[in-house]
């Protein structure tokens, strides 16, 4: 299901961490917004518990993907790729394979699109549209 989706430039429209395997962690981020006095700020990351996909989809629906940028990781190993969707409050962050297919997408309702990635070791630093950043670390989200 998330890999159709993901190939017709969909994703779930609900926050989770989905994997194409239908598997999926509820994800909690709060940020700021781009007039708020704590604007260009980190962004909070944490993952939850199991989410059920099928129910996650039934309920939210899906939206379409906006993509903002794809950049290569430093090892060779694959993209990151990043953006938004809706009314410009959703933003994505999805780690693509060497072949750019898709590993992971983390989707994230308030989070406003992400535009930009520098890396730092195994870390991304993600920005979103307000200047605020969100660091992931990619060896802990990449399945094994």
């Amino acid at each position: 299901m998330i890999e159709r989706l993901w190939a017709a430039g969909e994703m779930p429209y609900r926050d989770g961490l989905y994997r194409p395997d239908d598997t999926g962690r509820d994800v909690h981020v709060d940020g700021p917004g781009a007039y708020h006095p704590d604007a260009g700020q980190p962004i909070p990351f944490r993952l939850g518990e199991p989410l059920d996909v099928v129910l996650a989809i039934e309920e939210d629906g899906t939206t379409e993907v906006d993509t903002c940028f794809e950049s290569p990781l430093p090892d060779g190993s694959g993209w990151m790729s990043g953006g938004g969707s809706g009314m410009g409050n959703v933003g994505y962050l999805a780690r693509l394979g060497s072949d750019r297919t898709l590993r992971w997408v983390a989707v994230m309702y308030f989070s406003n699109p992400f535009i930009t990635v520098h890396y730092e070791g195994t870390t991304a630093v993600c920005t979103n549209d307000w200047r605020n950043r969100l660091t992931l670390d990619l060896a802990l989200l990449d399945p094994a």
